[in-house]
Formats: C-alpha cells, sequence, structure tokens
C-alpha cells in the first residue's frame, strides 16, 4: 500500500516515512490512564491525539488493531519502586475495595473519552488481569540474566543489560553514567537493589497492599512498567509497529518497557515508531494541584473550576487539542478556548452547506449554465482551472496530515477550502465555473476529514425544554389573538413531533402522546 504519511520517532529522532511490519495490518498501543483518581485535561491529549491517528491509518485503508491499557495495580506513590499503591492508598482511605476505586474511575475515564469523540479501543486491557503473562515474562527476563530476585522482588538488571551491548537510555538520549550520578543522592529504600538504575519487576506485598497475587518469588504485585510490556506483546506480537504516551512516560516508563522487551525471547525494540505528545500548561504554567490550577476533564465541562471563566463543551476541547501539532506544547487559556469554539462551530456550519451545494450544483439552472457558456476561440467552456484550484485546496488538507500527523496544518487547510465553499453558497451561480465531479470531491473530503478523521461531530446547542417552552407561547398568544389557524399549526407540528397540547383550567400545558 503506498501512501504519504510520514511519522516522527523517538527513537530514531527523524520523521520518516511510515511502512507497517505486516501491512495492511497495522498494530497501535497508547499507554493509558492509571484509574486511582479523575482524568485531567492533559491525560486528554493522548487519547485525542491516537484517535485522529488511528481514524486516519483507517481512513488509508490499513486494518488497525488499537490497544489503550487501563493500569489498576502495581503504580507506586511518586512513579517509583517504593511506597504505596496509587489505587490501594485510596481504596484505604475510603474503605473499599481496590477494585472498587479502579473501576469507578475506569468507568469515568471512558465516559469523558467517548464524550471527547474517541472511539473505543479494540482491545482495552487491564494490568490486573494480565498477572500470568507478566509472571511469565519476569521469568524470562530472570533466565537470560536480566532479571534477579531479592527478598522476594524481582529487579531488571541494568548494568547487566549494558555489559551484553543493549542500551538503557537510547530512548530518552540518557547517558547512564549521568543517570547513576543523579541516583546516588537519593538511595531511600534502594537496599535489595545491585544499582540504584535497577527498576521492579515484581514487587513483594507488605501489609500496607491490599492487591496481591502468587508468584514464585512472593505473594506481590507487577512492577508498573512490566504490566505495558507483556499486555502489548499479548495483543500485538513482540514487535508492532507504534506504541505511544506522553511526553512524561519516555522516561522512565518507555525506555523501561524496550528494555524488558529486549530481555525477553525474541528481543526487540517493542514498537518500530515511538509517538510521544508533548505536554499542557494552564496560562503560561505547569499543570499542577500546588499551583491550583488543576484542571479535571469533568471541570472543563462543567466550568466549575476557578481557572476557568466558563464552561467548554466536549467538541470545542477536541477541536483545542487538535489545534496544535502533537508534538508541540498546548497552552490552556479562557480566550484559547473560546476561539476554539468559534473555529469549530464553523465547521460544523460548513458541514451544513454541503447537501445544499450537491444541491445547487445539480439544478437545471446551474447544469444549463455549464453547458451554454460563452465560447470563446470555437472551444466549448470547461472547468479545467477551477476544478484544478479546488482538487488543489482538497489535497492541502492531507499535506498536513501526512506529515507526522499535523493536525492544526490540516484544520487551516480546512478553512480554506470552506471559504471556497462559502463563496459558492453565497453565489450558487458560480458553481456553473466547476464539474460536478469536482464538487463532489471537495465536499467528500471536507465531511470525511471534520467527522471521519479528525472525528468532530455536531454538538446541540438548543434546549429542547426551552424550545418547547417558546413554541408554547406562541401556541398561547395565536389563541389568545383568535389566530386559530396557526393554533392549528402549531398542535400539528408538535403531533408530529410526539407532543400533546394540554388546554388545561391551569393553564397550557403539554404531555407525551400516547398514539
Amino acid at each position: 500500500m503506498q501512501h504519504p504519511l510520514s511519522l516522527y520517532n523517538t527513537l530514531t529522532r527523524r520523521k520518516a516515512p511510515f511502512q507497517p511490519l505486516n501491512a495492511p495490518f497495522v498494530g497501535v498501543y497508547l499507554c493509558g490512564p492509571t484509574v486511582y483518581n479523575e482524568a485531567h485535561v492533559g491525560n486528554a491529549r493522548g487519547p485525542v491525539v491516537f484517535d485522529v491517528l488511528t481514524r486516519y491509518l483507517r481512513y488509508l485503508g490499513y486494518t488497525v488493531r488499537y490497544v489503550r491499557n487501563i493500569t489498576d495495580v502495581g503504580h507506586l506513590e511518586g512513579d517509583a519502586d517504593e511506597g504505596e499503591d496509587k489505587i490501594g492508598k485510596i481504596a484505604r482511605a475510603q474503605k473499599v475495595e481496590p477494585m472498587q476505586v479502579a473501576e469507578g474511575y475506569t468507568n469515568l475515564y471512558q465516559a469523558h473519552m467517548e464524550a471527547l469523540g474517541c472511539l473505543p479501543p479494540d482491545i482495552t486491557p487491564r494490568a490486573s488481569g494480565h498477572i500470568v503473562e507478566q509472571v511469565e515474562m519476569v521469568q524470562q527476563i530472570i533466565d537470560n540474566g536480566f532479571g534477579y530476585e531479592s527478598n522476594g522482588s524481582v529487579y531488571f538488571d541494568v548494568p547487566a543489560y549494558n555489559a551484553a551491548g543493549r542500551e538503557y537510555g537510547k530512548l530518552s538520549n540518557r547517558v547512564v553514567e549521568e543517570l547513576l550520578a543523579g541516583s546516588r543522592d537519593n538511595l531511600a529504600g534502594q537496599e535489595e537493589k545491585r544499582s540504584p538504575l535497577d527498576f521492579a519487576l515484581w514487587k513483594k506485598a507488605d501489609e500496607r497492599h491490599l492487591m496481591r497475587w502468587p508468584s514464585p518469588w512472593s505473594d506481590g504485585f507487577p512492577g508498573w512498567h512490566l504490566e505495558c510490556s507483556a499486555m502489548s506483546r499479548k495483543y500485538l506480537g513482540a514487535e508492532f509497529d507504534i506504541h505511544g504516551g506522553g511526553l512524561d512516560l519516555m522516561f522512565p516508563h518507555h525506555e523501561c518497557e524496550i528494555a524488558q522487551s529486549q530481555a525477553c525471547n525474541h528481543p526487540t525494540n517493542e514498537a518500530q515508531v515511538w509517538m510521544h505528545n508533548n505536554m499542557i500548561t494552564v496560562n503560561g504554567q505547569k499543570m499542577s494541584k500546588s499551583l491550583g490550577n488543576f484542571i479535571t476533564i469533568s471541570q472543563l465541562f462543567s466550568g466549575e473550576n476557578t481557572t476557568l471563566a466558563q464552561a467548554y463543551s466536549p467538541m470545542t476541547a477536541r477541536f483545542f487539542l487538535l489545534q496544535a501539532h502533537y508534538r508541540s506544547p498546548v497552552d490552556i487559556t479562557d480566550e484559547g478556548l473560546q476561539a476554539a469554539r468559534k473555529g469549530y462551530r464553523k465547521l460544523m456550519n460548513g458541514l451544513r452547506l454541503l447537501d445544499k451545494l450537491r444541491e445547487f450544483s445539480l439544478s437545471p439552472d446551474v447544469i444549463k449554465a455549464r453547458t451554454v457558456a460563452p465560447v470563446t476561440e470555437g472551444k466549448t467552456p470547461d472547468t479545467t482551472a477551477a476544478d484544478a484550484e479546488l482538487h488543489k485546496l482538497v489535497q492541502d488538507c492531507f499535506v498536513g496530515l501526512n506529515d507526522d500527523l499535523n493536525t492544526a496544518r490540516c484544520i487551516a487547510s480546512l478553512f480554506n477550502l470552506l471559504r471556497k465553499l462559502n463563496g459558492f453558497a453565497a453565489n450558487p451561480a458560480t458553481l456553473a465555473t466547476v464539474s460536478a465531479a469536482a464538487l463532489d470531491e471537495a465536499t467528500t473530503a471536507y465531511q470525511a476529514m471534520v467527522q471521519d478523521v479528525l472525528g468532530l461531530r455536531d454538538e446541540p446547542r438548543a434546549s429542547a425544554e426551552d424550545l418547547l417552552r417558546l413554541t408554547l407561547e406562541f401556541y398561547q398568544e395565536a389563541k389568545a389573538t383568535k389566530a386559530y389557524d396557526k393554533v392549528d399549526q402549531i398542535r400539528a407540528a408538535l403531533k408530529e413531533q410526539g407532543i400533546v397540547v394540554k388546554d388545561t383550567k391551569a393553564g397550557i400545558d403539554w404531555a407525551y402522546s400516547e398514539e
């Protein structure tokens, strides 16, 4: 399959044409959330970006298997190898089962992703459901000489790994000697390790840990990094096409994933392309609870946050996130979100034009104008130049996406195409200057790009209750002025919508039709 899509690979630090390992099949893995609290706006960027990526790959004709995991065990406080499990700590405080915490936040996260227009992944594996695969992977790493047991816990041996000619640090471009120098200052709880660089593959559970499973080494739980390696290998194979996640996961999480996969049977870099989306700031500052500018997804939708002046709809949020290239940082401001809302609504108004334009293009007047236009130098008029211009506007929409999924450039090109379509709508006679085929290409591409690839859908902005109340006011006014023809019209129109008007002594009311 030939196409011009190029992607930036963090591992090679260059952009290259995307060539799947086993076309037309493409495997994509995205690191999902640790479900110990509600997701914040920054957690939404990766799912939105990789939703567009998988949508576009499918648009290009690939068969995609998209996996996005749920981390429901093993992620310790501070992303370290010591401390309490994040989910277990919340469960202990609330006096509930850890899986109650995980399930509640998982359901909320998935509802938010659906609201943001993200299609559900093909597979959503949970770490707690893949303990067998993780134990097996740990054993392989030990057998291959890259892991060791210490007091019931198992650690990855980074010095042994590098001594074997592997490169721990190659993804994040970090030098082992510098990592060692930086790690010696924080040796608390590291006594079990041979080197401060070593990381946990399996941890023996102490009395604080509510979630534990039997293993050859101890009753314990898997290391956070191990989970994604085991689950991606199970569902996508030892090597697959694309692994994604936030820039903050590059080190140590993704670096450790590569090391684990290299140290396992069938050593690989796990994915041939590693993609990382950049971070989100708020009014120029890093988003954090200590600064008081931490915005959850629910707060973004409701406006119930002191950082925000108002609520913003899910599609406004999605458009806002896609206005920047995924490798660029995004700064959340009210001004930026309000501008995004205007841009989103412009694209939605464009969708409303498409059927009208197609109808105008096939009208007798336009068809006649195409065939009886003045003849120049004995030649019948043609639409070649105008068709070529329209075709270029369409192709420009794909240029950005093909250039490392540059959604910002794609959206700018869509606005250029929309400007042309708006011109046709304002003056339908000008449709005679382009062929019906060229217009069909433009309208079809616009709709596919906005809805199928960018995943933007129309959001109803009118309240049905408010519209019904307004209609009943018109009904009451028509009845008071004895405009019975209007009364009958309103009654009939509402009845078509399954609404019956009720004139009672207490006033005018409505009910659902029971017919």
